[in-house]
């Protein structure tokens, strides 16, 4: 989480998630950041947290959002990835064994970390051609798929990222309680790997 993330990016996600732990998957959903603030000021001005510090482990998904990376203003994607602390804190994560995903510009995020050189990956359809500069695989599909990276598209590709991801993690049920929940139909055309 920093100042600048995309609503939706970041809560889209976390929503799919949490709603997995109440239908019964093991898993514990928190947003986390770098700074020490307990709260970020999104995209659209809306405050999200708290926000804890991030403690990166091997038995670790990271899920980066995007937010304002075409903007490039002082708050979202882009200035953090000129700022290199979070772009740091996920190079750390993947020495470490954490398992990275990204939703949306995000991705770019996890490109200047450098964890994408040479790997297949996706972003928002705006950022693609800055994708493929930084030296990853630029891929035209929701969610790609590279085994301990899950990169998806645009927005409400975060979604389906979630989904998907539950669909790996976890028993089919698990996703289908949720998908029920949420009345969501996701749209999961997946590239892997």
């Amino acid at each position: 989480m920093y100042d600048g993330v995309d609503e939706l990016d970041a809560i889209g996600p976390y929503e799919v998630f949490s709603n997995a732990a109440g239908a019964g998957a093991d898993l514990t959903v928190s947003l986390v950041g770098v700074d020490e603030s307990s709260q970020v000021r999104a995209s659209h001005g809306i405050e999200l947290g708290p926000v804890t510090m991030f403690d990166p482990a091997p038995d670790r998904w990271l899920v980066v959002p995007g937010g304002s990376w075409g903007a490039r203003g002082s708050t979202g994607a882009y200035a953090e990835a000129e700022r290199g602390v979070i772009p740091d804190a996920i190079a750390a994560a993947a020495d470490c064994g954490t398992q990275l995903a990204s939703v949306c510009t995000g991705g770019m995020l996890l490109a200047t970390a450098g964890v994408l050189d040479g790997r297949p990956a996706t972003t928002h359809h705006s950022a693609t051609e800055e994708l493929a500069a930084s030296g990853a695989e630029v891929i035209d599909a929701r969610v790609v798929d590279d085994g301990n990276i899950v990169t998806a598209g645009g927005v409400t590709a975060g979604l389906d990222l979630a989904v998907y991801l539950l669909r790996r993690w976890f028993p089919a049920e698990i996703a289908s309680t949720v998908i029920g929940r949420m009345e969501y139909r996701p749209d999961v055309s997946v590239y892997r790997a």
